[in-house]
């Protein structure tokens, strides 16, 4: 028989078994999604924002320049400095309170753009399109972001007229270089009559990679302009950090469901394609007994699994790169860069080596089967090797079992290699779904205790002509009262505290610790605590992770804070969750004295009794505080954006390992079945039913199933421990105990059927076959 022969027949084999060429495709199909998506992330988790930085241009520095002191062709004669590379701008600038729906939006710094592209930070679009006309705004970051969608209209107050701009689009300054744009003849109408006449100049420099040498370069600008034209800078290294930041704390998980992905496609394939190889060696010793040669075996053999192998790597790329659009997406909006791509190299590895992968799991069995004779190929295909699983079916049927429960709690014993493949398939399936539940649970409590928006739901902060929320101001005494006043008036008040920030010293940290001190009882507000407790009385401060590991302290010792010329002897009771690498501290304000000033006043944070709703409660208390004052009520949304994407994120990636790891069952129990179908047909010419056929099959994959789940379980729960850990170390902070105890006894045995419903999910196609399956049939088919 020719070469072209044996490809032919094992073609029409492969024809003949249209179910496992099918399997065969969609997990190779499955497999490589798996592939491309997991080397997608591991890329956009590789210094996400300085490929960003890189792809739009950055700006290394923004200026923001006094126009009454700089003339346009001074500004142009700063492009031909020694040490600038590129520059854009002048752009018109102003900083607008915006209104929405006669409620605080907030302060925005516009900047006129006829543009978003340029020499110096191209802006990605996120969504809607750019500025066509006057009238019309682009916000910065994604509607998500803002809370608006493209058509909302916000109205700028202060200015006479209170014009209206219209949200068109949303778009990405990777150096965050603005909170808005609109068209340049936009700014003279939206500026207030007593704002200074600003513009913006972005720069990029030769060197500009240090904190130094931003320093140098503001240094240089501001020598070659007029005294007071440089009225403000912003440095890219600070908004590098911050998204480092965010992209460090991503990368545990992201790295984890990357390589449980990868590691459950070579498994899956493995066992698929060594199975489907395996399962052919009747045939092939039929052939053999006509004149196949073995060469010829091994070329059938390849041949049998490669076009549905070939295909399903081909559709898997194309769905790999469809399913990383949102995925990427959501992944840039966490790391604070304009968009991610999949890489090119990633598109041609995950079929490359899913394909390599399957001719390794083909070309193994394919020797074997060369070097077999024909009589021992026949053999090798009808039943497994002597003795395997006979002592298992002794076994079962001491214990009393029902004949079909006992058959098919045996049956994983005659094929021990392909049992535990199984198995392990099925671990990582389960391991993935629990480990995404209870890193779900942990970051909505890590969540809860960031942002307060559950115990906060509503702040009152200051919004004025010339102010934005956070700003430091001085309202007046009255106006301060008012706010308690109106507090006090609203029945769905539970609680409310004033807070008041700014920075103090303290011997030993370099830099000013950020502190908040309150007004009053703020232990309901719910900060997480890693170690000791709350502080309950004057004299007692709480501080974060960076405070300690910053300052050599710890829990219980004594030190000295500075507020001004007051100097007070504080006691750490408590260690606080505060990701970051800055120092915190937290204090009644009866512990700093001369720190509760109006200067210092922030916000009142308000607790709400059980049913209120909180956009109707902000609405009362404004009409209480009337349009004069400059305090207003807001609904708290919190600072929630990573740990929403996180969550999406985890989500969609334990549904793929989910799938892929039903689909190996899926294979196992077709395998199975097929290796079987001649003992399915006596056993239905006996007068086994439906019912009990279905039952053997799927307890067929029980055993494995069970075993699957006991390994699955303290595995997610050391996987969730070491990648939250993993997490809060690169976000500089330690972890409370509560955040990994998400997995009480009874939640961890309920998430442990995640093995069983996988496994059922995956045998029911092939077990639904064998019980509607004639006997005449299935002894035909074999």
């Amino acid at each position: 028989m020719t070469g072209f022969g044996a490809v032919r027949t094992a073609t029409g084999g492969m024809l003949r078994h249209k179910v496992q060429a099918i399997v065969i495709t969609m997990v190779l199909l499955v497999s490589t999604a798996s592939a491309t998506l997991g080397f997608a992330l591991l890329s956009a988790n590789n210094a996400p924002f300085q490929h960003a930085f890189a792809a739009q241009n950055g700006a290394h520095l923004t200026l923001t320049v006094n126009a009454a002191h700089a003339s346009p062709a001074q500004l142009a004669a700063t492009r031909s400095l020694s040490g600038v590379t590129a520059a854009s701008g002048p752009y018109p600038e102003t900083i607008v309170q915006a209104q929405q729906g006669g409620q605080p939006f907030g302060g925005l710094v516009l900047a006129g753009r006829s543009s978003p592209s340029g020499p110096v930070d191209d802006l990605v679009l996120n969504a809607g399109h750019w500025v066509t006309g006057p009238g019309q705004i682009v916000l910065s970051g994604t509607p998500s972001d803002q809370g608006v969608q493209t058509g909302a209209t916000l109205t700028v107050a202060g200015v006479p007229g209170s014009p209206s701009l219209t949200v068109v689009g949303f778009a990405n300054s990777i150096t965050n270089t603005a909170d808005g744009w609109v068209a340049p003849s936009e700014i003279a109408r939206l500026r207030a009559a007593t704002a200074p006449v600003s513009e913006q100049m972005l720069y990029r420099f030769g060197q500009a990679s240090t904190y130094t040498q931003i320093r140098a370069d503001v240094t240089e600008l501001t020598r070659a302009l007029p005294a007071g034209a440089v009225a403000g800078t912003g440095s890219w290294l600070t908004a590098a950090d911050q998204a480092t930041g965010n992209g460090a704390i991503m990368a545990p998980f992201v790295v984890a469901f990357a390589l449980i992905g990868l590691a459950m496609a070579v498994l899956i394939v493995g066992n698929v394609i060594s199975g489907a190889v395996v399962a052919g060696y009747h045939r092939i010793g039929v052939l053999k007994s006509i004149g196949l040669t073995p060469a010829q075996v091994v070329v059938a053999y390849i041949s049998r699994v490669g076009v549905p192998a070939i295909a399903g790597c081909l559709i898997g790329v194309v769905a790999g790169n469809v399913l990383a659009i949102p995925v990427l997406h959501q992944s840039s909006d966490a790391y604070g860069v304009g968009s991610q791509h999949v890489p090119w190299w990633a598109s041609a590895a995950a079929p490359i080596g899913m394909l390599a992968l399957t001719a390794l799991a083909a070309l193994g069995p394919a020797l074997r089967a060369g070097r077999l004779s024909a009589a021992q190929a026949i053999a090798a295909g009808r039943a497994p090797r002597t003795g395997r699983g006979y002592a298992a079916h002794r076994l079962a049927s001491r214990l009393g079992l029902p004949r079909p429960v006992g058959i098919g709690l045996a049956a994983p014993f005659a094929k021990p290699a392909r049992t535990m493949v199984t198995m392990v398939a099925v671990a990582f399936g389960a391991t993935a779904v629990i480990f995404a539940f209870g890193l779900h649970s942990s970051l909505s409590r890590a969540q809860a205790s960031s942002d307060h928006s559950a115990t906060v739901p509503v702040q009152v902060e200051q919004f004025g002509p010339s102010k934005g929320p956070g700003d430091q101001g001085s309202p007046s005494a009255a106006q301060d009262n008012a706010v308690t006043a109106a507090l006090h008036a609203q029945p769905g008040t539970e609680h409310y505290v004033a807070e008041y920030n700014n920075g103090v010293n303290v011997p030993g940290i370099t830099r000013r610790v950020d502190t908040t001190a309150y007004g009053g009882d703020a232990s309901w507000i719910g900060y997480g605590i890693i170690s000791g407790r709350w502080y309950d009385a004057p004299g007692e401060v709480d501080v974060n992770t960076a405070f300690l590991n910053q300052s050599g302290l710890a829990i219980g010792d004594t030190t000295t804070v500075l507020v001004g010329t007051n100097q007070v002897s504080v006691k750490i009771v408590g260690e606080v969750f505060h990701p970051s690498s800055d120092p915190a501290l937290y204090a009644s304000a009866r512990t700093l004295p001369g720190f509760a000033t109006s200067d210092n006043l922030n916000a009142y944070d308000v607790g709400l009794r059980p049913g209120t709703n909180a956009g109707a409660y902000a609405r009362a208390v404004n009409a209480a505080l009337g349009n004069g004052n400059p305090w207003q009520a807001t609904t708290y949304g919190g600072g929630g954006k990573f740990y929403t994407i996180a969550s999406a994120l985890i989500g969609l990636l334990a549904l793929m390992v989910a799938v892929a790891a039903g689909l190996g069952v899926l294979n196992t129990v077709l395998m199975t079945t097929r290796d079987r179908v001649h003992d399915l047909g006596v056993f239905k010419a006996l007068g086994m039913r439906p019912a009990q056929m279905l039952a053997m099959v799927v307890c067929w994959i029980a055993g494995p199933a069970v075993l699957a789940a006991v390994v699955a379980a303290p595995a997610a729960v050391l996987l969730n421990t070491a990648t939250l850990h993993a997490m809060a170390s690169t976000a500089h902070t330690g972890l409370p105990a509560s955040y990994t105890q998400v997995f009480p006894p009874l939640r961890l045995a309920l998430l442990s059927l995640a093995a069983l419903v996988l496994a059922a999910a995956g045998a029911l196609l092939p077990a639904s076959w064998a019980a509607r399956a004639r006997p005449a049939v299935a002894l035909r088919a074999e």
